[in-house]
């Protein structure tokens, strides 16, 4: 009795175990991410997480839902309303630097299992989802709002990764920066000559 009572002494015991996540991820990557360790750095007994994670995925989509929200307000940190290409690649840039200031938790949520049927994970999946919608349609009034958000997500995101698995030059921010900044750009040069050719 004395471990359920002391589990609660430091406040919510789900936030708790969130919490313990993330530092897990920080340190080690996912392979350090079970129920047990989680319990274990949370200080509780290894089936108290259970009481608010049905198991593993469970907890990884709570913390992805948790990393995606934390993007969301690192991207609107970065401009709340982008209506340029070079805006927008302002935007860009805060979400490659957001992957590489947390490696760990950027791959957890788009690379680690989660469960599908997380109500929170999914709506913080659809609010990045229509914050990029948003976006285009404020830029690029004329263009398929979905068709030019996926293609612009899948660039970013294609950026960071590549950016993470060390593909492209990481050693200084500023080469990030212009390597993200080019891309996005390029992206929509060629778009309006390819429009007038076609």
């Amino acid at each position: 009795m004395a471990q359920a009572s002391g589990s609660y002494h430091h406040g919510d015991l789900r936030a708790a175990c969130l919490r313990a996540a993330r530092e897990l991820l920080e340190e080690d990557g996912s392979a350090a991410l079970s129920m047990r360790a989680v319990a274990r750095r949370a200080g509780v007994s290894p089936t108290a997480p259970y009481r608010h994670y049905e198991d593993r995925d469970a907890l990884v989509s709570a913390v992805a839902a948790e990393g995606y929200r934390d993007l969301a307000e690192s991207l609107a940190a970065a401009h709340p309303s982008p209506e340029t290409p070079d805006e927008l690649a302002t935007v860009a840039v805060a979400y490659v630097r957001f992957a590489l200031d947390h490696p760990a938790l950027f791959r957890a949520m788009f690379a680690e299992p989660c469960d599908p049927t997380s109500a929170e994970r999914v709506g913080a999946t659809g609010a990045i989802s229509e914050y990029v919608r948003g976006i285009v349609r404020a830029a690029f009034p004329h263009a398929d709002p979905d068709a030019l958000a996926t293609t612009v997500w899948a660039l970013v995101h294609g950026l960071a990764f590549l950016h993470l698995d060390g593909k492209l030059d990481t050693s200084t921010p500023e080469a990030v920066d212009a390597q993200v900044r080019s891309a996005v750009q390029a992206l929509f040069v060629i778009a309006p000559a390819m429009s007038q050719n076609a």
